[in-house]
């Protein structure tokens, strides 16, 4: 999952993005409306947090402009502005959430899932592969009744994998969709990671499902037995 930081404080912008890394999102970060605005027309993500006091374009202009572009992508507003009224405008402009300054991290990480899930198309809450099973609200996983410990960056490709249902997925993919530094990252980064997934999810069971596709990348049949 993909999610734009659009906050000015340089400590708080750098704490979110290290906080969020750690939770397997690919994080990337804007320091001013302008530059905000840029990243969420030019490139996808899953999820926006949004701070209303920006240099140049502030966070109400932002969103109303995606909105008015017919961008629906979720924003969480986030603010110290914590007036009702305040929360009304960004509601009203098109923001999905407010969450005003100073937070609870585990708050902030509860709407963050809270969104994801309610703007997603409908799923099983577990994710399955053969006896492969994974929970994304816990971020637990479990093989033939066995809990399987993930790293963060292990668990985001596997949701990944998971989630494409069966489809063949490219490193590039990989990068852009689990990775925040995807541009500086190379692809064999990818090929070391999905060998240390294979240690901890086929290695010690009978059954691989990790498949190489030639030429493509790599699947998880979600019909494997």
């Amino acid at each position: 999952m993909r999610i734009l930081v659009i906050e000015d404080d340089e400590s708080l912008g750098a704490s979110l993005t290290w906080g969020l890394q750690a939770e397997g999102y690919a994080v990337q970060l804007a320091v001013d409306g302008n530059e905000g605005l840029w990243e969420a027309t030019e490139n996808a993500f899953d999820l926006i947090i949004l701070d209303v006091m920006l240099p140049g374009l502030d966070g109400y202009q932002v969103c109303s402009r995606l909105r008015d572009a017919g961008n629906w992508t979720p924003i969480l507003m986030l603010t110290a502005m914590d007036a009702a009224l305040d929360q009304a405008e960004g509601l009203d402009l098109g923001a999905d959430d407010y969450l005003t300054k100073p937070f609870v991290y585990p708050v902030l990480l509860a709407r963050i899932r809270s969104l994801l899930r309610r703007t997603a198309p409908p799923r099983p809450p577990l994710l399955q592969a053969g006896d492969l099973t994974m929970d994304p609200a816990t971020r637990t996983v479990h093989r033939a009744g066995q809990e399987v410990t993930l790293t963060p960056r292990e668990l985001s490709i596997l949701e990944y994998l998971l989630r494409a249902d069966g489809r063949a997925v490219s490193k590039t993919e990989l990068l852009e969709h689990c990775w925040s530094d995807h541009v500086q990252t190379s692809p064999a980064v990818v090929e070391v990671r999905i060998h240390h997934l294979r240690r901890k999810i086929d290695q010690p069971f009978p059954t691989a499902l990790v498949e190489t596709v030639r030429g493509t990348g790599y699947r998880i049949d979600p019909q494997h037995a």
